[in-house]
């Protein structure tokens, strides 16, 4: 079989305000370390958005092809791959630059940002950088992992050596929620912020009696540290997934136990004020850890898939109950801008 010869893409438009449709060619030569992908479904991340109303906070390249996250299948292989045969299930990683995570000084290079991202009926990737999905996973579920699914596995410091009984998330969104299935699985106690107590509910109906998902509805209770001290009989949480960012790092440092606790900062929902708080005091008064989290490498996403496939976590809560289709992309976008999701909104680019 022939490869394709044209793809159907988005780009971000050249004012960075809103996407286009392009058609575009697809290589029909792999060099000896490439793979040929059909994408079949794209989550979309905060981030996303934040490229077109002037919310993120770091240069991308002009009229670029946004998202990150996908799940596809392989097409054809370049002469010298040995990972990957087609047919297989496969998402390509967050970072191109962090395949093992101990690389030192390597550029940041993040998909639909510092290079083209994944809305596109086709696209080539190098073999080092894709992994393979757990095969009871569908193209939507499977779509969620790449940035939600691995951002919330190194903040809650899966793989690491230290404990963690109790992890707090802010917001409903897919890292919270990926965080929040992680949890479950792990045995670690979820607590979970949000202004609706809809949301909450939606999310809280996830846990079981032996393991129940708490929520902190934070207009009801706008000092939300508090009341997690309350949940757990004053002994604090052992992380924070903080997606809000520095506004809300007085209340996490609140909302942590008292001897090493981990805040992983992973958002900008708060935006980027003009005085910066104080950290020093209440870090070491703590004994806590900031941990700055830029994802994870192909490492950590592996490492995810493998936990997934042997716990076989289910990942239909992460999809919001809205499916926009390829063609209506653009609506995709303005729901996420909107807040009205929970977890990941997916686009459907191919069955």
């Amino acid at each position: 079989m022939s490869p394709p010869t044209t793809s159907h893409t988005y780009r971000r438009t050249a004012d960075a305000t809103s996407i286009e449709l392009v058609t575009e060619n697809v290589p029909q030569t792999l060099k000896p370390n490439e793979v040929l992908l059909k994408i079949h479904a794209v989550s979309l991340n905060f981030r996303d958005i934040g490229m077109l109303t002037n919310r993120y906070p770091i240069p991308v390249i002009p009229q670029g092809i946004p998202c990150s996250d996908a799940s596809a299948t392989v097409l054809g292989v370049g002469s010298a791959v040995t990972t990957f045969k087609p047919g297989d299930h496969v998402t390509p990683a967050f970072q191109m630059d962090r395949i093992t995570g101990r690389e030192k000084n390597a550029p940041f290079v993040a998909l639909g940002g510092d290079v083209d991202g994944v809305l596109r009926q086709y696209a080539v990737f190098e073999e080092q950088v894709l992994t393979k999905i757990p095969s009871y996973l569908s193209h939507e579920e499977a779509a969620t992992i790449a940035c939600a699914g691995v951002t919330a596995w190194t903040a809650l410091g899966m793989g690491q050596s230290h404990q963690v009984d109790v992890a707090l998330m802010q917001g409903t969104g897919g890292v919270s929620m990926f965080a929040v299935l992680i949890c479950l699985a792990a045995g670690i106690r979820p607590i979970v912020t949000s202004s609706s107590d809809e949301k909450l509910e939606q999310v809280k109906s996830l846990g079981t009696k032996e393991r129940p998902v708490l929520g902190i509805n934070y207009r009801t209770h706008p000092d939300w540290a508090a009341e997690a001290q309350r949940l757990t009989d004053g002994k604090g949480v052992d992380v924070v997934i903080n997606n809000v960012g520095v506004a809300a790092m007085e209340q996490s440092f609140d909302a942590l136990c008292s001897n090493g606790g981990t805040i992983s900062l992973v958002g900008f929902l708060g935006g980027m004020p003009e005085k910066m708080p104080d950290c020093v005091m209440p870090a070491m008064m703590k004994m806590a850890k900031i941990q700055g989290i830029q994802v994870g490498s192909v490492k950590d996403q592996q490492d995810l898939c493998d936990f997934l496939a042997e716990k076989k976590v289910d990942l239909k809560p992460l999809v919001d109950c809205k499916v926009f289709k390829f063609e209506d992309a653009a609506d995709a976008f303005k729901y996420v801008d909107s807040g009205a999701h929970v977890g990941n909104v997916v686009i459907r680019v191919a069955g």
